[in-house]
């Protein structure tokens, strides 16, 4: 990206837009799991999320062209659609989800959540760890802890510690589960205490902003026993780990082994097209929909539908749940065949997965090398970045489609990065 080019996003977009990368990439075709920058340059994508099932997938492509040419409009009209594609939708999903909202993003769907909690339980009072990242709408952004708000976070607002796989809750693995629901135990009774009463927990099933920890299925099991007896909704935030990414499971929600009363998504819904949606039992929808009138412009319009509906067949015609699980675990294997003294632990989930890095045998975290690390990945022609609270993890989620000869590329590069990178004194 030039100078200038930067310069005019600075006048034009104001201060402080994030990109990624010290040098920006200026990107200007993607295909599959491949980028091209203005230059010519080829990028492997080992990192987003959002084109599900690879970059500019021509069925995706075809199906907006098709029904843009035709109609676009809004749910207050009728249109078929939209029904069609949360039918699909719901049938992937168990625990009596059976009913939607479509909007536009995850930010939208998580406010919407947090609208349901309050609903069903007339109660305002949420909780989430201490280390993550639901949105940036004014209600879910009080519930990152990257940038607290002005005026600091509300009284209806509790943090619990995340979960850590070298640092757990409680001072060990086994104990880790039980610690967790204590301290969420806790958090109620502040709440109810205070008389703003609980309402309900939202939390990413595979705490993918808390570096997703290496935890086993039922860690939640004693927490979800504490939200039942306290009367709250359990909301999952499935942007991330959804949509098969884990391979096992379609839903992270089904990996981890909860049952949530909503379920929230977005980013890979409809493979870049801006499409997010929030799912509830029918009785926590009952609720919503007599306490808020809500209505969204374009969620659900007849574009995103059809975007969101080729995503979902491409999804399960290519088998990319269980690719996803196949060429995760050879990726991993490998990553775990590496030989550094930094490396902390290699964990993940089928096509989310990552390397933390410490620097000695108290797990102090080694931010400055990761940083480096994704640096040189990025002039190696690899898209990566890192996460945790620390920034010490490599946070590895590419498309779908990402094969086994990608991945032996992606190891390949890193091993070459990791021996170029200083390792601190």
């Amino acid at each position: 990206m030039s100078e200038s080019l930067l310069a005019r996003r600075a006048r034009l977009m104001g201060p402080n837009v994030p990109t990624f990368y010290e040098t920006p990439v200026h990107i200007v075709r993607g295909e599959g799991v491949w980028l091209w920058d203005a230059g010519g340059r080829k990028y492997l994508d080992a990192y987003n999320n959002v084109p599900q099932v690879g970059h500019c997938h021509p069925k995706v492509v075809e199906a907006i062209c098709r029904q843009a040419a035709t109609l676009n409009t809004h749910t207050r009209y009728l249109h078929e659609a939209v029904l069609d594609y949360i039918e699909r939708l719901t049938a992937t999903l168990g625990h009596g989800l059976s009913q939607a909202i479509m909007v536009c993003t995850g930010s939208e769907a998580n406010d919407i959540a947090l609208r349901m909690a309050q609903a069903t339980t007339g109660k305002r009072g949420i909780i989430a760890t201490d280390n993550t990242y639901h949105g940036n709408t004014a209600a879910v952004s009080q519930l990152s802890t990257r940038r607290p708000p002005i005026g600091g976070y509300p009284p209806h607002v509790r943090f619990v510690p995340a979960p850590d796989s070298l640092r757990p809750v409680g001072g060990s693995a086994a104990e880790q589960p039980q610690a967790f629901a204590r301290n969420v135990a806790r958090a109620i009774a502040e709440l109810e205490d205070s008389g703003i009463g609980f309402a309900g927990m939202i939390l990413c099933p595979f705490f993918a902003n808390e570096g997703f920890p290496a935890l086993s299925p039922g860690f939640f099991a004693p927490t979800e026993a504490v939200i039942r007896r306290a009367g709250g909704i359990i909301i999952a935030d499935e942007v991330q780990p959804g949509f098969g990414r884990l391979g096992t499971h379609f839903w992270g929600h089904d990996w981890l082994g909860l049952a949530p009363d909503v379920v929230t998504m977005g980013k890979p819904m409809a493979n870049g097209h801006p499409v997010g949606a929030v799912v509830a039992r029918p009785e926590v929808m009952a609720a919503f929909r007599e306490a808020f009138g809500y209505f969204n412009t374009f969620g659900g319009n007849p574009v995103s539908a059809a975007a969101a509906i080729a995503t979902l067949e491409v999804t399960r015609e290519e088998g990319l749940q269980e690719n996803a699980r196949v060429v995760g675990a050879h990726a991993r294997e490998r990553l775990r065949a590496l030989s550094h003294p930094l490396i902390g632990e290699v964990r993940g989930e089928g096509l989310f997965f990552g390397v933390e890095f410490v620097t000695d045998d108290r797990m102090t975290p080694a931010s400055a090398f990761t940083a480096r690390l994704v640096e040189r990945m990025r002039e190696a022609g690899v898209l990566l970045n890192r996460i945790g609270r620390h920034g010490n993890t490599l946070k590895i989620r590419p498309p779908l489609p990402f094969s086994r000869e990608n991945a032996d590329l992606l190891v390949d590069s890193l091993e070459r990065a990791l021996a170029q990178t200083p390792v601190p004194a």
